[in-house]
C-alpha cells in the first residue's frame, strides 16, 4: 500500500493560475466567434439593402415604362374623343413612331371589333384573340394592364405583348374600348439583365401568385426550378430572409404586379464571411498553440494523473474480481485520491468473494427448491392415473404404466445432475406421454420432431413434461381429439423446444398467468418454475414465451443456449 506522506506533488491551488491563463485564450476564441457573427450580421443586412435598391431601380423602370405606356393610352383615347376623324391617322402615327407598340384595336360595347391598326397583315379569319380577354386588374381612369400572351390576329406573326386597355366612357366612331398590345420583349430584357450577386435573379408576379416573368421561365415549365408564389404572396414589401435566401418585394404603383429579387447569401455574404474565418482562423491557432502549451504543463500537474485514475476506476468497473491496482502519483490531491481509492477496491473485491460464495449456495438452493415443486406436482397426477387404472381393472396396462413411470424417474433422478442432454429429456417426455395415453385411452396424439444435431445439446431436466402436462390439461380437455407436437431444431446460437397444441387457447390475461405462482394448480405452475430455472441457470435472456389463440391452440416456445458440457451457473 502507498504511503501517500511520503510523495511529493504539485498542490491543486497551484495549477490554478494555469487555468486563469488558459481563460484568458478562451476568452479570445469567445470574441473571434462573437466578432465574427456580427460582421456576418452586418454583412447580411447590407446584402439587403443592397437587394432591396436593386429591386426598386427595376420597379421605377418598369413603372416608368408602363407610366409613359398608359399616357399614351391617355393622349389616344382623349383625342379620339376629341375629334373622331382623326383617330386612325393617330392610332398609325403611333405604331409607326413606337416600335414597341405592335397593334391597336378598338371594340364596341359588346366586344366586338370596330377597328386593327398595325403594320403587321392581319388574319383573314380571327377564331380567338388573346387581348381581347387579358388577365388584367383596373388600376386607374378604367385603364388596366394584362399579363404577357401572344397575339393571336397578325397573319403569321406571333409577338409576345400586354395589352393595355381603355375602356371610354362615351362611345366614339363606334368604339367603346381601345386596346394597345405593346411588346413585353423589352421588359423581359431588361429583367434578364438584373443581377443580384453571380446567382441572384428578379422576377415579376401578380397579385394572385402567377408569374408573369421569369428569366428562367423555360426551367419552370420544364418542372426543374419552383417559385414558392403563396409564401412570397404572404411577404409584404422590403426584404425578408427565408433559409438563406433573401426575397425583396416591391409592387408596382401602376399595376398589379409586383417584383421579386432574389439573392443567395452565398453570392454576397458567404464568401466575405469565408475570408473574415480564415483571418479569424489563424489567430484561433495561435491561440490554441498557446493553450496546448498551457495545457500540456497542467496536465503533467494534474490531468494526466487524474486520467489515470479515472481510467483505473473504469477498468476496476469492468473487471473488480482480476483488477490490480498499481497507485498513481501526482499532485497532493491526488495522492490522496489514489490511497482512497486502494483502499476501497482492496475492501469491495473482499465484499465480492462474499457474495459470490452466498449466491452460489443460493442459486443451488433456488434450484433445488423449484426442482422439488415439480416432481411432486408431476408424482401426483400420475400415481391419480394408476390408482383410477387399477380401479377399473386395467392391471395389465397399470403394469405398463408402472415400468414408463420408473424408466421416467430414472431419467429425473439422472445422479442428481440438473442438466441433461436434450436425447434423455426427450425420453422422459415420450414416457410421460405414454402414460396419458393410457389414461386417456387414446383420446389425444403427439408427435415428436428432433433434429439429430440438438440431441447431445444440453438442457435443464424436467423441461418439456410440465409444458406438455399443461397442454393436456388446460389446452386439450379431452372433449375432442387433441394433438400435441413436440419440435427441436437450432436457431443460430441456440436451441428452441416448441410444445404446440390444438386445444382451447387462451387469451392474453390467462398466457399473463402462466408466468404468475399463486401455489394453485390452475394457473400453470409448471411453466413458471420451468421459466425460472432456465432463468437461472442461463441468464434472463433465455426461458420460456408463449403465444396462444383462442379456439385454435397454444404453442409455447423454450429457447436455451448450445452447451455440450456442464458449466458454472451465470452471474
Amino acid at each position: 500500500m502507498s504511503d501517500h506522506q511520503n510523495k511529493v506533488g504539485f498542490s491543486l491551488s497551484k495549477t490554478m493560475t494555469i487555468v486563469v491563463v488558459i481563460m484568458v485564450f478562451t476568452a479570445v476564441i469567445i470574441a473571434l466567434v462573437v466578432f465574427n457573427a456580427v460582421f456576418r450580421d452586418s454583412l447580411e443586412q447590407a446584402a439587403m439593402t443592397s437587394a432591396g435598391q436593386s429591386v426598386d431601380q427595376v420597379a421605377v423602370t418598369i413603372n416608368n415604362y408602363t407610366d409613359d405606356m398608359i399616357e399614351i393610352m391617355d393622349e389616344l383615347y382623349t383625342n379620339s374623343i376629341e375629334d373622331p376623324s382623326t383617330l386612325e391617322d393617330l392610332f398609325n402615327n403611333v405604331i409607326d413612331i413606337r416600335n414597341d407598340v405592335v397593334m391597336i384595336a378598338t371594340y364596341d360595347a359588346h366586344n366586338n371589333n370596330t377597328g386593327i391598326w398595325s403594320n403587321y397583315p392581319t388574319k383573314d379569319m380571327i377564331y380567338t384573340n388573346l387581348s381581347l380577354y387579358p388577365v388584367s386588374a383596373e388600376f386607374n381612369n378604367g385603364i388596366s394592364i394584362s399579363a404577357p400572351h401572344v397575339v393571336t390576329v397578325l397573319d403569321n406573326y406571333y409577338p409576345w405583348v400586354v395589352t393595355i386597355t381603355k375602356s371610354a366612357e362615351e362611345t366614339f366612331s363606334n368604339a367603346a374600348k381601345i386596346a394597345m398590345d405593346v411588346r413585353f420583349s423589352a421588359i423581359a430584357r431588361y429583367i434578364d439583365e438584373v443581377g443580384i450577386g453571380q446567382h441572384g435573379y428578379c422576377f415579376i408576379m401578380d397579385s394572385a401568385g402567377n408569374i408573369i416573368y421569369h428569366p428562367q421561365q423555360q426551367l419552370i415549365y420544364a418542372g426543374l426550378k419552383y417559385e414558392n408564389t403563396d409564401g412570397l404572396l404572404a411577404l409584404t414589401d422590403g426584404s425578408h430572409m427565408i433559409d438563406g435566401v433573401i426575397y425583396t418585394v416591391k409592387t408596382l404603383e401602376n399595376s398589379n404586379w409586383k417584383i421579386i429579387g432574389v439573392t443567395y447569401l452565398d453570392d454576397t455574404v458567404n464568401d466575405r464571411v469565408r475570408a473574415m474565418a480564415l483571418a479569424s482562423g489563424l489567430i484561433f491557432f495561435i491561440v490554441v498553440v498557446m493553450t496546448f502549451l498551457s495545457g500540456s504543463l497542467f496536465s503533467y500537474m494534474f490531468t494526466k494523473p487524474a486520467t489515470k485514475l479515472a481510467h483505473a476506476m473504469k477498468d476496476f468497473e469492468d473487471n473488480a474480481s482480476g483488477f490490480v491496482f498499481e497507485p498513481i502519483e501526482g499532485s497532493v490531491e491526488v495522492n490522496n485520491l489514489s490511497d482512497s481509492f486502494e483502499h476501497l477496491v482492496i475492501r469491495i473485491q473482499q465484499l465480492m468473494e462474499e457474495v459470490k460464495e452466498e449466491e452460489t449456495t443460493l442459486r443451488k438452493t433456488e434450484l433445488k427448491a423449484l426442482q422439488a415443486q415439480i416432481n411432486p406436482h408431476f408424482l401426483y397426477n400420475t400415481l391419480d392415473s394408476i390408482s383410477w387404472m387399477c380401479e377399473e381393472g386395467k392391471t395389465d396396462d397399470a403394469i405398463l404404466m408402472v415400468n414408463a413411470l420408473a424408466k421416467l424417474f430414472r431419467i429425473s433422478i439422472s445422479r442428481g445432475k440438473e442438466i441433461i442432454p436434450i436425447e434423455k429429456e426427450v425420453q422422459h417426455a415420450e414416457c410421460y406421454l405414454q402414460i396419458q395415453k393410457f389414461r386417456y385411452t387414446n383420446q389425444f396424439d403427439y408427435k415428436f420432431k428432433v433434429e439429430e444435431s440438438c440431441k447431445d445439446y444440453l438442457c435443464n431436466k424436467i423441461t418439456l413434461q410440465p409444458l406438455i402436462e399443461n397442454a393436456l390439461y388446460h389446452g386439450l380437455n379431452m372433449i375432442d381429439e387433441g394433438y400435441i407436437e413436440i419440435r427441436i431444431f437450432e436457431d443460430g446460437e441456440d436451441v428452441i423446444m416448441e410444445v404446440e397444441d390444438n386445444g382451447s387457447g387462451m387469451t392474453e390475461e390467462q398466457v399473463a398467468e402462466l408466468f404468475v405462482n399463486d401455489g394453485t394448480d390452475q394457473h400453470g405452475i409448471g411453466v413458471k418454475n420451468v421459466n425460472d430455472r432456465i432463468k437461472i441457470y442461463f441468464g434472463d435472456k433465455y426461458g420460456i414465451s408463449v403465444r396462444s389463440e383462442l379456439d385454435e391452440g397454444t404453442c409455447v416456445t423454450i429457447r436455451i443456449p448450445k452447451i455440450t458440457e456442464e458449466r458454472k451457473y451465470e452471474k
